[in-house]
């Protein structure tokens, strides 16, 4: 399973991804095509292990992907993935692993 390649390995980053770490979230840039591609089955942002919402300014709900570091247009997390989707580890694991 593609799970390894995530869990305790540090990846490694572009320049620009680390120059993004000390940005608050509300400055990361927006996902685009070109990290985006279209998808129609149960793989989208929105079910993937770096996807978190957050409350934005005026309460208004941010949406990242941690792995990219970058924000997701509103409705783009429904219909939408990029190459490094990787199933929600809550879902694979189970919420609290060492206490099972």
């Amino acid at each position: 399973m593609h799970l390894e390649r995530f869990v305790g390995a540090s990846l490694p980053r572009p320049v620009a991804k680390l120059a993004r770490l000390d940005l608050p979230v509300e400055e990361w840039p927006y996902l685009d095509e070109a990290v985006l591609l279209k998808n129609r089955s149960r793989q989208v942002c929105m079910t993937c292990h770096f996807f978190r919402h957050q409350p934005g300014p005026e309460c208004i709900p941010l949406l990242t992907c941690h792995l990219h570091q970058g924000l997701i247009a509103h409705g783009e997390h429904l219909t939408h993935r990029c190459s490094g989707w990787t199933e929600d580890l809550h879902h694979h694991r189970g919420w609290a692993p060492e206490v099972a």
